[in-house]
């Protein structure tokens, strides 16, 4: 997708693997939202990193240097978002170097290309990427970001220079205390070093000063392909880099002082005749061991006492350092880079309509931001999302937001179960083994280290009471690992878990076939009464509980009465004629509630038993009617005149789809929390769900006001905001794809389908990516003819439906080796 002018403004892609941190490529080049030492911080920069070309040319005379980043654009004056702001750091070095020209950029998570518009008599481009292969965890948490130059010279006079990268030694830094320069109370003890080996250059950042211990310890690599490139080791005012690009300069050795710390740089040389062409590759590794728990786990504990909790990164457990994740991509960056760039291209040249590629594609970020993160025993822990702008009013700026793991706001997250399902089963192992408290009940947070006193008989926090729509997910994300590659063995250590918890709740809420009562729900208040959202997710968990049962062997008879009673009074009690509403009783309060109201996520349940194929949990015309009704009722276009009691997501001539609203009156005085906000992740339940009822129109016209929204105008493409940044209920979008080519894979019965909507396709032209657990791959459908090109890992499969039709495979499918059928 192509981004130019006004939509780089917020544009700020994220590099990093998953659990690793990230540094965000700005839309004019820069390096912005260092993010590399475990903790989320929007607003983190580390000056004196940055790329810089020297070009010259001997007749006639011209000697220039330039910033390889174009002239940042004005901020924006949209609510709660902070992607737009440039670092003073990085206006005050474009007063020193000037920048080379505007930029235009072309990105599909997780690579991008940038051309530079330059007065200069050289063509200059930048490919960006971090290895993303879905299947392989250990090749998409590798830290590390790729850069490849390309110089061209189109003219016909030869060109001479440099191309040099830079980057501040910041072992020791906290990841948010401000940096002037190279001071920052922090540093000392800094040092860089040169290694040269296997053709490359090497730039090592380290401070051996540090205790093993220390937050900060660690270390950084700078690296370039070339085996003598000049060095620059040591310097604090890029000045004096440009010094080096001009000439030998005396370099320093030694320590850096307290309180400060040094920048290094790498140059590599070039000689451009008349059309010739060269590439110039650098690339950033790190290696940050200490996480520890510096998060807030709701409420104040004097019982930790002075106890720092170590958490460490799964990462730093694959490699040594990061001289030696470095060498470890180098030796395989072709291969990657080719994987990396095979799946962005699959989203590209899709079929799928419009943005749908790119945007789909950029729901990897997601789980790949700081949201996710994998400690050193392999535990995968979340929050909610990265501490920002739009918490700074109750949480802070920096940090997670809303510790871990929540399971009402991951019950919207689809992206993680598809493309590494082993890191999400770990996310289910941790809830019945750790969360789950002896009465049955799931908590829906957990404290870190999981060894401490989970959140069992007291007051969490969002809401207060285990979450009971957490814990209806909690069945229905067990049965998606099954079919996602868990096993038969998995589950049945498990199911115990699983009956337990659907006592509990059948014996605490459930009352002539529907649950009733207090219902703490992931809109941070109780629900109360008869209600569709808790009806519909308790609906298909008993489906999803009767299917593992005969999985097993057992009895699913009692959770299918049970779904027969309930699916009729739920629809007895709720259905209007237009929507599902909610039914209280005389004594329950109205606070909190939407009664007659017409709510987004009324038919979630729904959502998810299409994505789990466990057919229709209420009659299949009541709930494409009451989906019509939701889009004609909530999907509103223009802001201008909107009351905004809470936080801001959709402003001035925004489209989005309001978490609830009340078309014929009856809004109470206190309504339910959050009814006027507008949440990404629900926008994607809700134009899936319309994806699968057929309801084309509406749920394009859902997903058309978001990516117009995050255009990179005024909001990042890669970065949904709600309670905090990278907001992981955003990653409900997995399920547009799915509903798009109508594919569904269940690794038990070793079944793919596809049956591509109409707008997906062109009559029997269609082409699309898919994902199993063992690998992913392409499927092109022409001529009848069904071609399906495994990229990585592989598919054990034994049957594929075509629109209906179904075809035996003999064997597993390779690459290199295409199935045509």
């Amino acid at each position: 997708m192509h981004y130019t002018g006004d939509n780089l403004r917020h544009f700020a892609l994220p590099l990093g693997g998953l659990g690793t941190g990230t540094v965000a490529l700005a839309g004019n080049g820069a390096l912005r939202q260092w993010q590399l030492h475990n903790i989320g911080n929007h607003e983190g920069h580390v000056p004196g990193s940055f790329f810089v070309l020297r070009l010259s040319q001997v007749e006639p005379p011209r000697d220039e240097i330039r910033l390889l980043q174009g002239p940042p654009l004005d901020p924006s004056d949209t609510p709660l978002v902070t992607d737009d702001v440039v670092p003073a750091g990085e206006r005050q070095l474009q007063e020193v170097i000037q920048p080379i020209g505007p930029t235009t950029v072309t990105a599909t998570y997780p690579q991008a290309h940038v051309d530079y518009e330059t007065d200069l008599p050289v063509q200059v481009s930048l490919d960006v990427f971090n290895p993303l292969v879905p299947s392989d965890p250990a090749a998409s948490s590798q830290p590390v970001v790729g850069f490849t130059f390309t110089l061209h010279n189109p003219g016909e006079i030869g060109l001479h220079g440099k191309l040099a990268g830079a980057l501040q030694n910041s072992v020791g830094w906290d990841g948010v205390t401000p940096i002037d320069g190279t001071s920052c109370s922090l540093y000392g003890g800094n040092t860089n070093r040169i290694r040269r080996i296997a053709g490359w250059t090497h730039l090592v950042l380290e401070n051996t000063t540090l205790p093993i211990d220390h937050p900060g310890s660690g270390q950084l690599v700078l690296s370039t392909d070339t085996a003598d490139s000049p060095a620059h080791p040591q310097w604090t005012r890029p000045e004096e880099f440009v010094a080096f690009l001009n000439g030998p300069t005396t370099a320093v050795s030694g320590a850096s002082a307290p309180g400060e710390s040094w920048n290094g740089g790498l140059a590599v040389p070039f000689n451009l005749q008349p059309g010739e062409t060269k590439q110039v590759r650098f690339l950033i590794a790190w290696h940050f061991p200490n996480r520890y728990v510096d998060f807030n786990q709701f409420g104040p504990h004097p019982e930790y006492g002075h106890s720092r909790f170590w958490l460490g990164n799964a990462y730093t457990r694959r490699t040594p350092d990061a001289v030696a994740a470095a060498e470890s991509f180098i030796a395989q960056w072709s291969e990657q880079e080719s994987l990396t760039a095979a799946w962005a291209e699959a989203f590209e040249t899709s079929s799928l309509p419009g943005e749908a590629g790119s945007r789909l594609a950029a729901l990897v970020a997601d789980v790949r931001s700081p949201t996710v993160f994998q400690t050193a025993d392999g535990d995968v822990l979340g929050f909610e999302g990265v501490l920002g702008a739009s918490t700074a009013m109750w949480g802070g700026r920096y940090g997670g937001s809303c510790p871990l793991n929540c399971t009402h706001v991951w019950n919207y997250e689809q992206t993680l179960s598809r493309l590494f399902p082993s890191l999400e089963r770990n996310m289910r192992d941790t809830e019945y083994d750790v969360m789950q408290a002896p009465e049955g009940y799931i908590p829906h947070r957990v404290r870190a280290p999981l060894y401490m006193k989970q959140l069992w008989d007291v007051v969490i926090g969002g809401p207060e009471e285990p979450a009971l729509d957490g814990m209806l997910g909690s069945v229905l994300k067990t049965y998606r690992e099954v079919r996602q590659g868990a096993g038969l063995d998995w589950l049945g250590r498990r199911w115990s878990n699983v009956v337990r918890l659907l006592d509990h709740i059948h014996e605490k809420w459930l009352r002539d076939g529907v649950l009733r009562g207090i219902q703490p729900s992931t809109h941070d208040i109780d629900l109360c009464g008869v209600n569709s959202f808790m009806g519909t997710l308790w609906l298909a968990a008993l489906r999803a509980a009767e299917e593992m049962a005969l999985l097993l062997g057992e009895d699913g008879t009692p959770y299918r009465k049970l779904f027969g009673a309930g699916s009729k009074a739920y629809d007895e009690l709720l259905f209007t004629g237009e929507y599902y509403r909610q039914v209280l009783e005389p004594d329950e309060t109205r606070d909190f509630q939407w009664g007659d109201g017409c709510l987004a996520d009324q038919l979630i349940g729904q959502w998810w038993a299409h994505q789990l194929e466990l057919g229709y949990i209420l009659p299949a015309d009541h709930v494409r009617t009451a989906l019509r009704n939701v889009v004609r009722h909530n999907l509103r276009t223009g802001f201008q005149d909107f009351n905004h009691p809470y936080r801001v997501f959709a402003d001035g001539d925004d489209t989005g789809l309001l978490m609830c609203t009340w078309p014929h009156g009856g809004r109470p005085d206190i309504p339910t929390r959050y009814c006027d906000e507008v949440w990404t992740g629900s926008e994607y339940q809700v134009a899936a769900h319309c994806l699968y009822e057929g309801l084309t129109d509406e749920g394009m016209s859902i997903l058309t006001g978001l990516w117009q929204r995050y255009d990179g105008t005024r909001r990042n493409p890669f970065n949904p905001i709600e309670c905090g940044d990278h907001y992981i209920r955003n990653a409900a979008g997995w399920s547009v794809l799915e509903a798009l080519t109508g594919y569904h894979h269940n690794a038990l019965t070793k079944t793919a389908t596809f049956a591509p909507l109409e707008i997906a396709r062109s009559n029997d032209t269609w082409q699309t990516p898919f994902v199993t657990n063992t690998g992913w791959a392409t499927a092109t459908h022409t001529n009848n003819t069904l071609t399906i090109t495994c990229q990585a890992g592989h598919l054990d499969l034994r049957t594929i439906t075509i629109d209906g039709t179904t075809h035996a495979i003999e064997a597993p499918i390779h690459p290199g080796t295409p199935l045509v059928i």
